[in-house]
């Protein structure tokens, strides 16, 4: 070992030694040194400690105690003296804990002839660090004058097979309040005999804090943060920055898992005891009774250690509330017996608590680590006496809240009552070197994935494909142009080098000419037939859009890209999918699925288009072909949220539960803010009974959204414009445009979104048209996720999900939970039921245009028109829309036909053909228009109505009344033919197209 820039007391070059020590035990002292001019010396020393399991120097001695070099001067002697005089020149400090590491050597040459363990007690073991920042908020009767005080925390964990090791924190400082502690500051090692300054800091091991919202522990909520602030900053705080380390063997860790599961909370003791004996009697004897061994300000937090069994979890930190300490209580929530410091209090009579009043003194055993003698049968018999007076006493005050006449407490903490009444908390934290419970990397979960559903590979563009052929026939026509030219300038080519203009009849007679010459060579249908393409016309919608294709390559080809535009209309993805969601609602479900499956046929690289017929299978429950679509879509993106949430879905709907797992874990590695994601992953564990993992799902999913909407609440900008609803529009990105009188009709309002969806409005309707003076509740992860659930018709898991709301703290009955129940039970057609929670969402919320809405379509749905039309007619006067409007126009439209309101009619399916236009919304608007003999206009509607979908029987019927009454012979026939085609349903309406055949003359092709 050598000492460099070593300056001595008496002069520069002093003679010094160096002794070593560990654990409070002096290893040995080295030869003594002259410190050379340059201030540097070489100490030949060696020194060594025996190492045992269970004895002076365990393991746990190892983890946290450091081995101490200190550097002496030896002094000169002076007359008369006869020992040598040494004065302490620094000190070095040396961690072992490399050594349970699996390190042999360190850099300061600490060394062993072995390992100190195996590779199995390496895998298999464990290193617990615990870290005890401060206590804040500590009673006011705690202050810095009087006599002096330890401030002592104590815990135990096990180690070494099922024995517990008591870790203390002893010598905490009070501190009065004024400013906050600084972050990082560096911990420090639980010992006290460490003289040099800057020694007592670990290396490389800092406090560095964080948001308390992403504690572990209490106090964790945005509405503590006041009070956490005031305690932290202005109010006493006992600080220790101590960090304790503990050795686990693989028993100790499987003992310390079980443990955990099997009682959730731990306890913190925390008490302050007198440095100066309070009596100096010479009184040895050690039980004279539980007075004799009382506890000062004694206090416990209880820690819940569940979030170590969590997967990948190795650190929990957050404060801990600090409660009196009592027996029964200690005991029904920790099934801990005895305290750690059931002793201090009599060891302090007699002057020696170790660790109290001498810095040197090894930590306090209590009864529970060790016995020096076994316990007397009198003990033991007291002490079981007392444990069954507690548990009688436990089970009185349960029983009635005030004690009996007569009965006197039998146990009272009135100091530690004082912790509650100041608010303290522990600021603790307990890390691990590895996870109790290891977690699956986020590259397993892909490949696992991936070994489910392979990749779908991108499809090769293949030469003799589609856009090969489409290439062909663009050159053939090419072609047959460039031959057709040069016949033309065969003949008429000397006209048109003679520089003279042509004029239109003459360009006319050339084209009679050139007809004749082709046809006469018989190179006109050469030319035609090469122009033929191969196809089958099985239905004559694939005909026309056939034709509709040659016609425009035909003009691509002759570069007249300008009429494409014109000839080639087709309906779009969304609008069949708005095709499709209604021919759902209104259970026409073979024609929801032609809609779906036409929108595969078109795009099926579109993974939303496979989700969307999978939520469609949900719905008609074909479980396996919804499996079939989910994982489609997931093989075409695997890092697709919704894909993987549906797969796991399906696979728990199918009992495949290994494989629901996978997906759901994959979808939190993947997008760990997604809160549906953790809470689907707690129902999961929940029906595998693991309560464990639920919980920590649970709680991720809600520290999830509470970030999100602390965020959401920290960038709004609010702006209050026409009362509540527009503040509350604003804050998610809405911006409300408020219309003048007149331009706008009743019922219509003008929202434009901003990074919102459609369901996303709807759900702001329930928090923001509540009646005045009515605080609606914040969102909850239950909530959230059973409006996924409902997106994707997975109504198989709403009752489940609804069932946590109810249990929620911030959940409960309310306006949203009782529509989701409605809407359940209306899909069953179980009107009673519906009919009953409607009733419950109306009277906590009046005002929700979507309470109304639902009304309507249960009066609807039940036959009860008159009260539908009512509903529908309310939920149009609200100045926010409904969620689902569009269906609400085409209901109350058909209400207006049947009672006569033509022009109410017209005028409301007008709204919905301006919002969502589709095939029902026009043929509406075509029927009342017919009704008011506005016959140009119905025509025109009804056109509409046609080209969106010309398989509605109804609307070639109307055509035909149209064409009928117009007097167009040969257009009325064919639409009647389609009508008859196509099997229309109306006999009603038949029978008024026969009935004006019968008046005009004509219109029927079978006479």
């Amino acid at each position: 070992m050598d000492g460099y820039d070593l300056k001595g007391t008496k002069g520069d070059t002093p003679v010094t030694f160096v002794r070593a020590e560990f654990n409070n035990v002096a290893l040995g002292d080295s030869s003594k040194v002259t410190v050379s001019s340059e201030g540097t010396a070489k100490y030949n020393f060696t020194s060594s400690f025996d190492f045992t399991s269970e004895g002076t120097n365990t393991l746990d001695d190892l983890a946290h105690k450091p081995v101490f070099l200190t550097v002496f001067e030896v002094l000169p002697k002076e007359k008369k003296q006869k020992e040598e005089k040494t004065v302490i020149l620094g000190q070095a400090v040396v961690d072992l804990l490399p050594l349970l590491e699996g390190q042999c050597c360190l850099e300061v040459t600490v060394s062993v002839s072995e390992a100190l363990l195996t590779t199995a007690q390496i895998l298999g073991g464990n290193l617990v660090k615990v870290t005890l920042e401060a206590a804040y908020s500590v009673p006011e009767i705690f202050g810095t004058t009087g006599p002096p005080q330890n401030y002592m925390v104590g815990l135990q964990l096990p180690t070494i097979g099922e024995k517990d090791c008591a870790i203390f924190f002893k010598n905490g400082t009070l501190k009065l309040g004024g400013e906050k502690e600084y972050v990082p500051r560096p911990k420090k090692w639980p010992i006290a005999n460490i003289l040099a300054p800057g020694a007592q800091y670990i290396p490389d091991s800092f406090i560095t804090g964080g948001p308390f919202v992403e504690e572990d522990g209490e106090l964790n909520c945005p509405e503590d943060k006041d009070f956490r602030n005031q305690a932290e900053t202005l109010k006493k705080r006992i600080v220790w920055d101590f960090e304790s380390r503990c050795y686990l063997d693989p028993p100790a860790v499987a003992n310390f898992q079980k443990r955990i599961a099997d009682c959730r909370f731990w306890p913190v003791e925390i008490t302050r005891v007198p440095v100066a004996p309070v009596s100096k009697g010479k009184s040895t004897k050690v039980d004279k009774g539980d007075d004799d061994g009382q506890v000062f300000f004694h206090g416990v937090a209880y820690v819940n250690m569940v979030p170590l069994l969590y997967p990948g979890v190795k650190r929990i930190r957050g404060a801990f509330r600090v409660y009196p300490y009592l027996d029964g209580p200690v005991y029904e929530k920790t099934k801990c017996l005895f305290s750690l410091f059931h002793d201090v209090g009599h060891q302090n009579k007699l002057g020696n608590v170790p660790g109290i009043n001498s810095p040197l003194a090894k930590p306090i055993l209590t009864k529970i680590v060790k016995e020096e003698k076994p316990p007397r049968e009198k003990d033991t018999v007291r002490k079981v006496w007392s444990l069954e007076r507690m548990l009688r006493g436990s089970i009185k005050s349960q029983s009635s809240d005030n004690p009996l006449e007569g009965e006197v407490p039998l146990y009272q903490n009135a100091e530690g009552q004082q912790y509650v009444e100041a608010g303290t908390y522990l600021l603790l934290e307990i890390e691990l070197e590895k996870a109790l419970v290891p977690k699956r990397l986020p590259e397993e979960l892909a490949s696992r994935v991936k070994e489910m559903i392979p990749p779908r590979p991108a499809l090769v563009r293949r030469t003799g494909g589609a856009q090969k052929a489409v290439d062909d026939y663009h050159a053939q026509i090419q072609n047959i142009a460039t031959a057709i030219l040069e016949e033309y300038h065969k003949m008429f080519g000397k006209e048109l080098t003679s520089g003279k203009d042509l004029d239109n009849q003459t360009l006319e007679n050339h084209k009679c000419q050139l007809n004749y010459e082709l046809n006469c060579s018989g190179k006109y249908f050469a030319f035609k037939e090469q122009l033929k393409v191969k196809h089958s016309f099985k239905k004559k919608k694939k005909s026309f859009e056939e034709f509709i294709f040659l016609v425009s390559c035909l003009l691509f080809a002759f570069g007249n890209e300008t009429q494409t535009a014109a000839v080639a209309t087709s309906t779009t993805s969304e609008q069949l999918r708005l095709f499709a969601y209604e021919a759902q609602v209104n259970e026409d479900f073979p024609l929801a699925t032609v809609y779906y499956e036409e929108r595969l046929v078109r795009d099926n690289q579109n993974l939303e288009h496979w989700l969307d017929y999978g939520s469609f299978c949900l719905l008609t429950n074909d479980i396996l072909k919804a499996q079939e679509c989910f994982r489609k879509a997931l093989s075409l993106n695997q890092t697709n949220i919704d894909s993987l949430l549906l797969c796991g879905l399906v696979a728990i709907m199918l009992e495949h539960y290994e494989e629901a797992e996978i997906f759901f874990e994959d979808a939190t590695c993947l997008e760990p803010t997604n809160v549906v994601a953790w809470t689907l992953l707690g129902l999961f564990y929940e029906i595998q009974n693991n309560d464990i993992r639920m919980e920590m799902a649970f709680h991720e999913a809600a520290k999830q959204l509470n970030a999100r909407l602390a965020k959401e609440k920290s960038t709004a900008e609010t702006v209050d414009v026409e009362g509540k609803l527009e503040s509350s529009l604003t804050a998610l990105g809405v911006v409300i445009a408020s219309p003048s009188k007149g331009d706008i009709p009743q019922g219509e309002f003008m929202v434009k979104c901003s990074k919102i969806s459609k369901s996303q409005i709807s759900l702001l309707v329930l928090a923001s048209s509540a009646s005045p003076g009515v605080s609606q509740r914040p969102s909850t992860i239950f909530m959230e996720t059973t409006r996924f659930l409902m997106k994707v018709n997975a109504v198989q898991y709403v009752h489940r999900v609804l069932a946590h709301e109810l249990l929620h703290p911030q959940g409960g009955p309310s306006c949203e939970y009782y529509l989701v129940l409605a809407e359940i039970h209306l899909l069953k057609k179980d009107f009673a039921k519906a009919e009953e929670y409607i009733h419950a969402a109306s009277q906590m919320d009046y005002l929700n245009p979507n309470v109304w809405g639902l009304k309507g379509h249960h009066f609807y749905l039940s036959g009860n028109h008159a009260e539908a039309k009512e509903c529908y007619e309310r939920t149009l006067s609200f100045v926010v829309d409904a969620a689902e409007m569009h269906f609400i126009y085409l209901r109350l439209g058909s209400i207006y036909l049947e009672e006569g309101e033509v022009r109410n009619a017209k005028n409301t399916y007008l709204l919905a053909c301006k919002k969502s236009p589709s095939c029902l919304t026009w043929l509406g608007v075509g029927i009342a228009c017919y009704r008011l003999e506005e016959l140009t206009e119905a025509e025109d509607a009804l056109s509409e109505a046609n080209a969106m979908n010309n398989y509605n029987a109804e609307v070639w019927a109307y055509l035909t009344l149209v064409c009928l009454k117009a007097g167009r012979q040969l257009e009325a026939e064919q639409s009647y033919k389609y009508t008859l085609k196509l099997k229309l349903k109306d006999e009603a309406l038949l029978k008024e197209i026969h009935m004006v055949q019968d008046m005009v003359g004509f219109g029927d092709p079978s006479f």
